[in-house]
Order: structure tokens, then C-alpha cells, then sequence
């Protein structure tokens, strides 16, 4: 945790927060800190700045916060991911998060398995949770938003046209004939199939909606590696 992030809820007036429970175990066990020591903190959706820890126990954490700085920038990218298995997910938004991406989609597509669309992983906190340690990662405070999409359909046709409007529009695909761009300078829409990858009916209806095909090279990755992947190489 390189950043201890707040909630307004943790605060007892408008300078003191205080904690306990994961965050407060973080900074006696990880931290080791001290009455007296200054910790970097942010408010979520807000600044970044330092915490003096003012009282501290087993139990209980007070700081005062000094809020002084904004977070760092968020990338211009809108991710458009099959849902992959639940582990898998946890994985890969703890670290899109981590790298600023701040729009979500989770997509059904013919790979998908349906039993993951009733995972309990994918309830609200659930996914907050990891999107939060993501952040705390990071030193970021801005909380992505995470949309899902059950139907493939009617999202392609009736969702991406807008959606890719004014930006660069890539699907991940390991047959493409062009390799992935390096370095952009513009907004991107990024769309990334299942293990497997889409089924050709799907690949044609994303290059109908404006998206060209790109690969990665001769090597066939996994979803949590070719994520991130993918994402480093465009910024």
C-alpha cells in the first residue's frame, strides 16, 4: 500500500480521519509507523497529500490530513474486456487500476462461461475492492468505472458507435495482420476477447463498429498478461 486512501466516512472533522480494520493493520504491520509519522493519503475521487498519525493503537488510528495535490493523470483509454474467470478478474482490474485505467467494460462473448456472470466477484464491493487496491498501488484516488455488458449484440451495435467516436479503436487479436501501435497520442478504445479469444462472427462485428485487428507477435498470452501488455505498449 503506497497510499492510504480515505473515505469520507473516515473522517471525524474536517482535517481528522480516522481508521481501522485493513488499513489500520497495514500501516502497524507494513508501515511500522509511529504517533508522530507522516503517510501519504488521498481521498477517494479527490487530492493526494499526508497523514500525521496523531494516535495510534491496536486498535484505532487518528491522522490529521493535509490535502494538497492532485492525483496523477488518467489514461485515455476506455477497456473493453470479455469477462474472464473470477480469479483471473480480480487480477486484471487491481492492475488496471493501477495503470489509470478509468473506463471499464466487462463483455459477454461466445467464450465467455455463463456461470461467471454469477460470480460473487463481480458484485459492487467486490469489485471495488479490488479497483481500491489498484489505487493504493499506484498512488492514484480516482475510482474507475466498471460497466457490464451481458449481451454482445445489442452493446456492439447499439453502444460502440458512440462509444469509439474520436478515438483509436483496436481489437486484440492474434490473426491480425498489423502489430500493435506503440507510443499513441490519442484517446484509445481497446477491446480484448477470453482465453481463446473471439469467435470470428465477433471479430467481424467489432471491424464493422470501426475497430481494426492488431496483434502482439508469434506468442499467444494469457488475459492478465496480455492486459497490461497491450496497455503498456499503447502508452
Amino acid at each position: 500500500m503506497n497510499l492510504i486512501l480515505l473515505f469520507q466516512d473516515d473522517f471525524i472533522t474536517n482535517t481528522i480521519a480516522r481508521l481501522q480494520g485493513r488499513r489500520l493493520r497495514h500501516v502497524l504491520q507494513v508501515h511500522r509507523a509511529s504517533v508522530g509519522d507522516e503517510l501519504c493519503v488521498g481521498l477517494l475521487n479527490g487530492q493526494i497529500g499526508v497523514g500525521k498519525i496523531t494516535v495510534l493503537s491496536q486498535t484505532l488510528l487518528e491522522m490529521e490530513v493535509r490535502l494538497e495535490r492532485a492525483p496523477p493523470p488518467a489514461l485515455p483509454l476506455t477497456l473493453i474486456l470479455a469477462l474472464p474467470r473470477p480469479k483471473v478478474l480480480r487480477r486484471v482490474l487491481r492492475s488496471v487500476s493501477a495503470m489509470g485505467v478509468k473506463e471499464i467494460i466487462l463483455l459477454n462473448c461466445f467464450r465467455v462461461e455463463k456461470s461467471f456472470w454469477q460470480s460473487p466477484f463481480l458484485n459492487e464491493s467486490s469489485v471495488k475492492e479490488q479497483l481500491v487496491l489498484g489505487l493504493e498501488q499506484a498512488r492514484d484516488t480516482v475510482l474507475p468505472e466498471v460497466l457490464l455488458r451481458p449481451l454482445f449484440k445489442p452493446f456492439v451495435e447499439d453502444e460502440v458507435p458512440a462509444l469509439v467516436k474520436g478515438t483509436l479503436s483496436l481489437v486484440a487479436n492474434p490473426a491480425a495482420a498489423d502489430p500493435c501501435p506503440r507510443d499513441v497520442k490519442r484517446a484509445v478504445t481497446l477491446a480484448i476477447g477470453p482465453e481463446g479469444g473471439f469467435i470470428p462472427y465477433e471479430v467481424e462485428k467489432l471491424l464493422a463498429g470501426e475497430f481494426i485487428a492488431v496483434h502482439m507477435g508469434e506468442r499467444i498470452l494469457s488475459v492478465e498478461t496480455a492486459v497490461p501488455a497491450l496497455i503498456a505498449r499503447l502508452f
